[in-house]
């Protein structure tokens, strides 16, 4: 049987904080950490290889459980090489790979110990990773903030868990102790978890974001390709909707053909997250905040241990409790 998350990450509880694209941070993690689940942050937060480093020595110094850094691996990420170097120097505990072939840092990561986990949104590319030597699955699911899969979260655990021999994260719509044991019964090994700490104190983000995550609620998520080429949940502000949430013409056209599609997705990507920063870190009318259907649970700006308290709590009397009606949509 593949390994719980607690035992992959010597954790008490099986939770990582997810990485949020710049949301998380060195604080955020290291309340999770106190907290006693394992918390992650996106390399692409630092924009400098001095940040990042001085972000890693700090969780180290204040910490010694495991963390971990998650990594952009295909093209449209210029700094990757660089990253995976530091990652590698400072023997970071585990990686987890995004949007792209993981076979390098599988390759220079296993004889270190360090650990990897992969992104997946399907079997297929589920399968291709497991055959590399990854550690884990991240089952990226259609209920999961920023960018989500096509698949609900029980389809997802359950095809991977009948063809995989790998631990499976699941990510996306956990916002309540009860969806943690669900997809725990379901075959998962933990779960992956973001959308509820977006409105944590520790949080460097707009106090309009936060604001927001407090307001809206999971009627308000909609989805977009006009930001990434890809699939991504926000929040459905006025402005959202006076810019719209398909791509125009132009863009689609350049999406459709296969010698301009790479460059199309960069462009897209590059232009659209710089909306999204300025977004979170400043007050601004231009609103385009990215969050998860579980906004639904998010009732106030709280510190990161009183969420994590409040959903572990509710995690153990919901382990003692009949888990025949799912709350995660099936």
């Amino acid at each position: 049987m593949p390994a719980s998350l607690t035992q992959l990450l010597d954790i008490e509880y099986p939770v990582i904080a997810a990485p949020m694209f710049l949301i998380s941070n060195t604080k955020m993690t290291i309340a999770a950490l106190d907290s006693g689940i394992s918390g992650a942050f996106p390399a692409l937060n630092y924009r400098t290889d001095a940040d990042l480093r001085a972000a890693i020595e700090t969780i180290k110094s204040a910490s010694k459980k495991s963390f971990g850094v998650n990594l952009i691996v295909n093209k449209s990420n210029l700094k990757y090489k660089k990253q995976l170097d530091t990652l590698v120097d400072v023997r970071v505990p585990y990686i987890i790979t995004s949007l792209g072939n993981p076979l390098e840092v599988i390759e220079r990561c296993k004889p270190l110990g360090i650990k990897v986990f992969c992104d997946v949104v399907d079997l297929k590319y589920a399968k291709k990773v497991e055959a590399l030597g990854a550690d884990a699955l991240i089952a990226v699911n259609n209920r999961a903030g920023g960018h989500c899969g096509p698949t609900s979260p029980k389809e997802l655990i359950t095809i991977l868990k009948e063809n995989c021999g790998l631990p499976i994260i699941s990510a996306g719509g956990i916002a309540r102790g009860h969806d943690l044991a669900q997809v725990i019964e379901w075959g998962a090994a933990g779960a992956s978890i973001g959308t509820i700490f977006i409105a944590c104190e520790e949080a460097d983000i707009s106090l309009e974001y936060k604001q927001a995550m407090v307001d809206y609620g999971e009627k308000d998520i909609v989805l977009t390709t006009k930001l990434s080429g890809s699939h991504l949940t926000v929040i459905n502000t006025p402005y959202v909707q006076k810019l719209g949430t398909k791509a125009g013409w132009f863009e689609g056209m350049l999406l459709r053909n296969k010698q301009l599609k790479k460059y199309a997705k960069m462009f897209i990507a590059f232009r659209g997250m710089k909306a999204v920063e300025d977004a979170a870190l400043k007050a601004t009318y231009k609103t385009v905040w990215c969050a998860g259907p579980a906004i639904e649970y998010v009732t106030a700006i709280r510190p990161m241990k009183d969420i994590v308290g409040t959903l572990i709590g509710e995690w153990k009397t919901a382990k003692t409790k009949s888990l025949s009606t799912p709350n995660l949509t099936v």
